[in-house]
């Protein structure tokens, strides 16, 4: 620690719980992350969400899981649709990310309207210049405290080999330069 970093700890609240929650989430931002948006498509409809809570599982079978406040309105939409993609996003998509996170005005279907999509598997969208899509199934749900984590099985993978990252860290998203060294 430097001379000026300070440790902040919950301070005693009328509300101990309340308490907590405040100083995980606090400390969950400082928690880096890549961001996804996460799509889906289907016979109930088509929509995407900004994730950060994302992470690999197992390699055998290729798994990840997702992380879906249950709050949220499209939540049921991915649960009965199933398929989905994992478009992890690269640097120069932090407004993309803005628009599927919410924090813009822009419709669901005019974010898909733009030339960036492609149709994969089961017509889920796909970005075009992701670092990385990840087309899968839902084959698990578990519901833990306010969010549903869904287990995806991929059946199709694409990578990018160049490209920089697009992070989340203290509540703000942040462009990671690639190494020219990889």
């Amino acid at each position: 620690m430097t001379p000026t970093s300070q440790v902040t700890q919950a301070t005693p609240a009328a509300d101990p719980e309340l308490a907590a929650r405040q100083q995980f989430r606090q400390a969950m931002a400082h928690l880096s992350a890549a961001v996804n948006v996460i799509t889906t498509a289907g016979p109930h409809g088509r929509c995407g969400v900004t994730a950060s809570a994302v992470c690999s599982v197992t390699d055998t079978p290729p798994t990840l899981l997702v992380c879906l406040n249950r709050s949220s309105a499209m939540h049921a939409t991915f649960e009965r649709n199933r398929h989905v993609c994992i478009n992890v996003l690269p640097g120069e998509h932090e407004l993309l990310a803005r628009h599927f996170a919410g924090m813009t005005q822009v419709p669901m279907e005019e974010r898909f309207g733009w030339p960036i999509w492609d149709d994969g598997t089961h017509g889920v969208p796909v970005l075009r210049d992701a670092l990385a899509s990840l087309q899968g199934e839902i084959v698990d749900l578990k519901e833990v405290g306010s969010h549903s984590v869904m287990f995806v099985k991929t059946t199709c993978i694409s990578v990018r080999t160049d490209g920089d990252g697009l992070i989340y860290f203290d509540r703000n998203f942040h462009r990671i330069k690639r190494s020219a060294s990889h």
